[in-house]
């Protein structure tokens, strides 16, 4: 019996929801529409959350403005090729030494810790530049 990868039902179904949502981003502009969810952080402290501006720069992704994109948000346009990056190295069933080690010093614990000092960093410096 053939080998059956668990992971592809997942990822198939990721792939069905991330393309309706690509095409409701690109359609419908959350700076227009009030129907998009608001930051509750944001509403609450009236500070910016590291997420604040996703939606907007997603919009502003998908119809070719990556300036305003990363006006809107810096670090998710940073974040795109990382995430998907991961996502590649994830899926490749066997992966050839260099990726192996490209997934390791990408992806690992320090990696980790420092993707977290960044996060916390832009959560910082975008309030102070108020």
């Amino acid at each position: 019996m053939p080998e059956v990868n668990s992971k592809k039902p997942y990822y198939l179904g990721f792939a069905l929801l991330g393309i309706g949502l690509l095409i409701f981003y690109k359609t419908y502009n959350p700076e227009v529409h009030s129907f998009f969810p608001k930051c509750p952080f944001l509403s609450i402290t009236g500070l910016q959350c590291p997420g604040c501006g996703s939606q907007r720069a997603i919009h502003h992704i998908l119809n070719g403005h990556l300036v305003s994109a990363i006006k809107q948000n810096a670090m998710l346009v940073i974040a795109i090729p990382y995430v998907s990056l991961g996502m590649f190295l994830d899926y490749k069933k066997s992966l050839s030494p260099k990726l192996l080690q490209l997934r390791n010093k990408l992806y690992g614990i320090t990696a980790i810790w420092f993707i977290l000092g960044l996060v916390v960093s832009f959560w910082i410096f975008r309030n102070i530049s108020i």
